[in-house]
């Protein structure tokens, strides 16, 4: 199973792309293709048939996976920054931490 730096509920920024700039929280990663849905990024229009649920049918605005090349964690902070992994003296698990600024990212 692959490893990816950016998990659910990170919020992340967007460094290339039609929405660059742009930050949001991820909804969902989906590993097997190395992309992620983000909150409000990369929103497409789904047409949508009438159904019982929605009897007017008509134009969705959802959003679409982004892959994760062109994201990049935002700490604490807020600032965009690379994600590397040490062993915490405390608790000796591994954890994610900030490049930019060494701190753990919880």
């Amino acid at each position: 199973m692959k490893k990816l730096k950016i998990k659910k509920n990170d919020t992340v920024k967007v460094i290339t792309g039609e929405d660059k700039g742009q930050q949001g929280r991820v909804l969902r990663v989906l590993v097997d293709t190395d992309r992620a849905i983000v909150e409000g990024i990369n929103l497409v229009s789904k047409h949508s048939k009438p159904t019982s649920a929605n009897p007017q049918g008509g134009i969705i605005k959802r959003e679409a996976s982004i892959h994760i090349s062109n994201l990049m964690l935002v700490d604490a902070k807020g600032n965009a920054t690379r994600i590397g992994k040490k062993q915490d003296e405390k608790t000796s698990k591994m954890v994610r931490y900030s490049k930019k600024t060494g701190e753990v990212i919880k």
